[in-house]
């Protein structure tokens, strides 16, 4: 069944089997990140509105509720900022009355200087915040947001949100290098986190093709830089094959992979945490049996799934 709001199960390097929840078209956003593996952004804006019908979200929801297929998560993400939607209270109520699913939201914080903003996301269950910046020069760089955010308020409504929610806040780091990697900037970053004091700090960088351009950090790199943010940072990029097989069976999540955006077999390996070869194994069947279709671009071959009538 073809959904147009919800995507997945899809394996998450944070959240396990994720049920994602798309509240916004391509792609409304507050910022304009240069690591954005969504794209660049198309709508830059604040304003808060219901950007698709709630009604179908929900009827999509009841129908994926009706499939039996398992999830860790229901996952409030996709193409844009999901705040952004005004009756995402509404939906994540809708949700914890008829789901026995956890409720995540994937957010770049922006918005939850809006006191209103905060007691929307109440409902959920995990809320993971982005803070990508030390300092308010970086943040214009690196996040490249909507005028009127302020890095300051941004930064003081994270902290705000984190005193006030009953669940759980990890807070997302994303390190681009040369970008925000500098040790002045890795100070300042480390000394916010822990004011804001998260249940988890989470070290990502540009595992997947960038809206922007940017290079990502390795492994050896994020362990490193660990120290300073605390006893709760852990190194959220590079999952391991293990991870993903014991999540979800390979074909399907090379199929929702790129039922996003086309990719390459190296950009599905990169992102699965499979080897390339691992994936060759199944991108041919997949193919014959009209689930995905060949892309080619300059002297790429990229992999997009096939739409069904």
């Amino acid at each position: 069944m073809g959904f147009k709001h919800l995507f997945g199960p899809v394996p998450s390097r944070r959240l396990g089997l994720s049920l994602g929840v798309d509240l916004v078209p391509y792609k409304v956003c507050s910022y304009d990140c240069i690591y954005c593996e969504v794209g660049p952004t198309t709508v830059k804006t604040v304003e808060r509105r219901e950007y698709v019908p709630l009604e179908e979200v929900k009827k999509e929801l009841e129908a994926f509720g009706r499939l039996g297929i398992n999830a860790d998560f229901i996952t409030f993400s996709g193409f844009g900022e999901p705040t952004l939607h005004s009756g995402i209270e509404e939906l994540i109520s809708w949700i914890r009355e008829r789901f026995d699913l956890p409720i995540a939201v994937l957010t770049n914080g922006s918005l939850l200087s809006s006191p209103q903003v905060r007691r929307d996301l109440m409902g959920a269950h995990v809320v993971l915040p982005n803070l990508d910046a030390g300092t308010p020069e970086t943040f214009q760089v690196i996040n490249r947001p909507y005028s009127s955010v302020s890095f300051w308020d941004m930064v003081e409504g994270i902290k705000a949100f984190t005193r006030e929610f009953p669940g759980e806040v990890w807070l997302e780091v994303v390190l681009v290098k040369g970008v925000n990697d500098t040790p002045e900037e890795l100070d300042v970053l480390a000394t916010l986190a822990r004011e804001i004091g998260p249940a988890r700090v989470q070290l990502n960088t540009v595992v997947r093709p960038p809206a922007h351009g940017g290079e990502p950090l390795s492994l050896k790199e994020l362990e490193a830089l660990l120290p300073p943010f605390g006893p709760r940072a852990e190194v959220a990029a590079y999952p391991t094959d293990k991870r993903v097989k014991e999540r979800a069976e390979l074909r399907e999540a090379i199929v929702e992979t790129v039922a996003r955006r086309p990719c390459t077999k190296e950009d599905i390996a990169k992102v699965l945490g499979v080897s390339a070869l691992e994936v060759t194994k199944y991108l041919d069947g997949l193919i014959n049996n009209e689930r995905l279709e060949v892309v080619r671009h300059g002297h790429q071959i990229f992999y997009k799934a096939k739409l069904r009538e």
